[in-house]
């Protein structure tokens, strides 16, 4: 079926494929994955594991312990993202608001990781939950931030089929997800102040740079509210979940993919979160080799993620995912035998290149597989099975760190190569889809 052309004062211009990025929606909304990144990479793989590592880990099996304390509260935001994220795609399509749901889950991911920094320089006597306070309000916190920061997400996703036409989306998602890896470099800024030690001292920069980073998206992006929208209970949305899975045969290449994003977003969800603690263990970098092995891992992914932009858009999604999956095997299984820094540089460039393009295709694959009306409902499905994995892949690893802590680093060896065998299964579901003649 052919789009409907637009009035010739509403299309954006092709000729100029720049003209396209840099138009002032779109590059609002690729600033908010500058924003978001800077939060995922700030919090979620550095200053927070290595805060807990500062906090708890003095020799092999106590950074073991720090390890699972990671692992497990990462797991516990999913556990909360499982609950609500498919409700959440429920609401875009009643409601057609997005931007709406982003300002507010921004603010309060902001404000916690604020105050994880005001928490997280307290030297107070007493305990919370068996743990010092200061330790306990940050692991509290931490969770408040992330379940808030991943729920603005399902929104932010969607979005993108509001931006331009279908077979842009890829070029668009691409250049979104380049724009916030550049956002990571930004966001490691903060580090030459920190140094070594004091890691808590990055979480409330970072909470103010996610902030002003997210303003243009705040100010220049529109909602595009449903008219006449009914006011139903938010809990109400499980009977329309219930009922999509019911007509499962009619989605079955989304399905399928559900469930080959569930496999492959575990192994890069708990890399994501794990990669500062096994680095530091397993070769033994130092804070600031693993933030340079960190920023040669992001500008692969800011290459990587644009890159796959075009070839998603050549090739097509399905392909693609194939390809990056591929190369998420061998990152891990890299990593898992290193034994020597050399072989993390090779890990982490592989690493990055998978992790920024997975985000590009997987967008993309999302339109293309799943009808307009229920979109938003599939948007929040792939982010309930991705936040499913979120819990299963943490605690996976988190349990094998705890159960193996007596082997000391064999332990985290371990526990990586675990992910191998969850990208295998991924991209054994995914080879099952039917291919489509055309992806875009």
């Amino acid at each position: 079926m052919e789009l409907l052309e637009k009035p010739a004062d509403e299309r954006i211009n092709r000729s100029n494929q720049w003209s396209l990025y840099f138009s002032l929606p779109i590059l609002s909304w690729a600033l908010y994955d500058f924003a978001n990144t800077i939060f995922s990479s700030n919090i979620n793989t550095i200053f927070y594991p290595l805060y807990l590592k500062e906090v708890i880990g003095e020799n092999e099996v106590l950074n073991q312990i720090a390890s699972t304390f990671v692992s497990y509260s990462n797991a516990v935001a999913s556990f909360f993202l499982v609950l609500f994220s498919p409700l959440f795609g429920v609401m875009i399509d009643r409601t057609g608001r997005k931007k709406k749901y982003i300002v507010s889950f921004t603010l309060v991911a902001v404000a916690s990781t604020v105050l994880m920094g005001v928490f997280g320089g307290l030297k107070q006597s007493g305990q919370l939950f068996g743990l010092p306070v200061s330790l306990a309000l940050v692991i509290l916190l931490f969770i408040i931030a992330k379940f808030f920061y991943h729920s603005s997400l399902v929104f932010y996703d969607s979005m993108i089929s509001d931006l331009a036409e279908k077979e842009e989306i890829p070029l668009i998602s691409g250049f979104g997800v380049a724009v916030g890896y550049i956002g990571t470099l930004v966001g490691l800024a903060v580090y030459p102040f920190i140094g070594d030690d004091g890691f808590h001292e990055a979480f409330i920069p970072t909470g103010v740079f996610f902030l002003l980073f997210s303003l243009p998206l705040f100010f220049f992006v529109k909602d595009k509210p449903h008219p006449g929208q009914k006011k139903e209970l938010f809990l109400s949305g499980y009977k329309e979940i219930y009922k999509t899975f019911r007509e499962m045969r009619l989605y079955k290449s989304a399905f399928l993919f559900m469930i080959a994003y569930f496999f492959l977003n575990d192994a890069i969800a708990t890399s994501i979160a794990m990669m500062a603690v096994y680095a530091k263990a397993i070769v033994g970098f130092t804070t600031g080799k693993f933030i340079l092995l960190y920023l040669v891992s992001t500008v692969s992914s800011i290459i990587g993620s644009f890159i796959f932009g075009y070839i998603t858009k050549e090739k097509g999604a399905n392909k693609s995912i194939m390809y990056i999956g591929s190369l998420l095997f061998i990152a891990l299984l890299t990593a898992t035998i290193a034994v020597n820094e050399a072989m993390f540089w090779v890990a982490g460039s592989m690493f990055g290149i998978a992790l920024g393009s997975m985000w590009v295709t997987t967008r993309a694959y999302i339109i293309e597989l799943t009808p307009k009306e229920k979109r938003g409902q599939f948007f929040g499905l792939f982010a309930f099975s991705g936040k499913v994995s979120s819990i299963i892949g943490p605690f996976l690893y988190g349990t094998i760190t705890l159960i193996f802590a007596d082997f000391g680093n064999l332990a985290s060896r371990l526990a990586i190569g675990s992910l191998m065998i969850l990208t295998l299964v991924g991209l054994w579901f995914h080879a099952k889809i039917p291919k489509t003649k055309t992806n875009i």
